[in-house]
């Protein structure tokens, strides 16, 4: 074995650390200002469809029932159902989310619908919104890490990656609460790293506050309440102690104040589990597992933008090798942070990582399904590996240091800086690349249904007067209105009516009609329809079964 050189100079040390600040900062700049820019570029996608119909305070139901009155509707008649208005207020926000949609607790409703109350409703304000609150990742991943390793480096090293990761800007910047489940989560493990260490009244006070806004982000924090109880009883054991006394004693102050929202989502198990229902569609376990390794490499790299490893079973060879190695270095560092650090450290590691995965991936492979292949769902999982991975790059950075000499591999000898260093950088560079592709691009892989919008409207904006006639599929009529110019007009009309609107408009347009819906135009002599546009659903498994479900765009005409 070589040995490392001595290190000379404490001042080494310190001008080796201010240079990995000085590139974080660099790195940070560019977070930021990937969270900001092109805010409206992207499709308003219909799950963000569906958060401005509560943020104005609608069911899917009562638009239905307004809609469909056989009357054409302007792009501003839309709005209405879309934005805050005089004729309802933040209790009805609350009342549609216990109704149709209570897997999600009404915390960033509330937020939202205030926000664009005294600001607006333009899509870069809706979208600035989850950005402004994305920052706080920020002070929050530092803080953890200081009180997880207590090393600031770690924590400049976690907020470079997190910064430029795809996967987090990509939700940074849409219209849902995954941004501030992501500070939450942060937030409450951060309290209760430090509660634990101080155990003082104010440290787990502090922790207990912390639980209702976790709680009431998402429903899915109940598992990061049970990893929390995990982690305390495994760290303390199962002797009483003041600790345990007084974490039982903040969990249940935030479970207590939870239970009112808990209560109505137990009481709408069928609702969530209609609204859910896409989940339960069976894939094979190599889809499966193919599903879940695209999705890590995600975290880090991410220049795919219709996830389309998802419909060919097959991957380029350089596509293969990119998700290998990062398998490899995820799989490694989950193993060296095991190894390498006490039972307070990788116990919380595990819990943050494994609680939600297994919970997801458990039904998946025995009843199927595919909850584990819904990345959103596993914020917690992703940011328990990115901890890991910063633990790793931290501690080969930190051996040529000579400060610790923890590890050894062979192949690289005494050079470990250089492989910690390429690490890091390929991590960061991958990170800023993918953001800046799907920084341009007008619609992205998380888009899910309405991802070919753009040029479905591109095609109908080309029209002289325009309507757009549609029989369902409400969120995604109201995601393509956001796309269309103000001349066009959309009729949301039964089917046995639709023949009746040829005479008004240039050109008449079905948007995702139903298959009865074309079988029935078919068999009239008087009316001709055309195949528009057609393209493969980017997400087959979460399409409805359907001959015509490849095509998205019909124009009708007189025979």
């Amino acid at each position: 074995m070589i040995k490392l050189p001595k290190l000379k100079s404490k001042n080494v040390e310190l001008i080796y650390a201010n240079s990995i600040k000085f590139l974080v900062i660099i790195v940070l700049i560019l977070g930021i200002f990937f969270r900001f820019a092109n805010l409206d570029k992207k499709v308003y996608w219909g799950d963000e469809v569906f958060t401005s119909f509560r943020i104005a305070g609608y069911t899917i139901q009562e638009v239905i029932q307004d809609v469909f009155d056989n009357q054409p509707k302007t792009f501003k008649q839309l709005q209405h159902y879309q934005q805050p208005n005089n004729e309802r207020n933040i209790t009805d926000t609350i009342k549609s989310l216990a109704i149709e949609d209570s897997q999600h607790p009404p915390l960033y409703y509330i937020i939202a619908y205030y926000w664009e109350k005294f600001l607006g409703s333009d899509l870069v304000i809706r979208r600035s919104l989850p950005a402004l609150i994305s920052l706080f990742v920020f002070p929050f991943l530092y803080l953890l890490c200081l009180e997880l390793f207590a090393s600031p480096i770690m924590g400049w090293i976690a907020m470079a990656i997190v910064a430029v990761s795809p996967f987090h800007v990509l939700y940074a910047q849409e219209v849902r609460e995954y941004s501030l489940w992501t500070v939450t989560i942060l937030l409450s493990s951060w309290l209760l790293l430090r509660a634990m260490r101080l155990n003082s009244k104010f440290s787990w006070i502090t922790y207990a506050v912390s639980l209702p806004i976790l709680l009431y982000t998402y429903l899915f924090s109940i598992l990061i309440l049970i990893g929390h109880v995990i982690y305390v009883f495994g760290i303390e054991g199962w002797q009483w102690s003041r600790k345990k006394i007084n974490f039982l004693l903040a969990s249940s102050f935030g479970l207590f104040t939870f239970l009112p929202w808990l209560t109505i989502a137990i009481a709408n198990t069928s609702t969530i589990q209609d609204t859910t229902s896409q989940l339960k569609s069976k894939i094979s376990l190599i889809s499966l597992i193919q599903i879940w390794l695209f999705n890590l490499s995600r975290i880090f790299i991410d220049l795919d933008s219709q996830g389309e490893i998802l419909n060919d079973h097959h991957l380029e060879p350089i596509g293969i090798i990119i998700i290998f190695s990062l398998m490899l270095l995820v799989a490694y560092s989950t193993y060296f942070i095991c190894r390498k650090t006490n039972k307070k450290v990788w116990l919380f590691i595990l819990t943050l990582m494994g609680i939600t995965a297994g919970v997801l991936v458990l039904p998946d492979l025995v009843l199927g399904g595919i909850r584990s292949c819904m990345p959103r769902y596993l914020v917690p999982c992703y940011l328990g590996i990115q901890l890991a991975v910063t633990y790793f790059i931290y501690n080969l950075l930190r051996n040529q240091l000579n400060l610790n000499k923890i590890f050894y591999i062979k192949i690289f000898d005494k050079n470990y800086i250089y492989l910690g260093q390429l690490i890091f950088i390929l991590l960061i560079s991958a990170g800023i690349l993918s953001c800046a592709t799907a920084n341009q691009a007008k619609s992205w892989w998380n888009k899910y249904g309405s991802y070919y919008n753009p040029q479905i409207a591109e095609i109908i904006n080309q029209a002289e007067s325009p309507l757009v006639v549609a029989n369902g599929s409400i969120p995604r009529v109201f995601s393509l209105s956001y796309l269309l110019e103000r001349k066009v007009h959309i009729k949301f009309e039964e089917e046995k009516n639709t023949g009746q609107t040829l005479d008004n408009f240039s050109d008449v347009f079905l948007y995702r009609p139903s298959d009865r819906l074309l079988s029935q135009l078919k068999k009239e002599k008087q009316i001709k329809i055309e195949r528009v546009y057609h393209s493969q659903p980017i997400y087959q498994y979460l399409e409805p079964v359907s001959q015509h479900s490849k095509i998205w765009l019909w124009k009708l005409a007189k025979s």
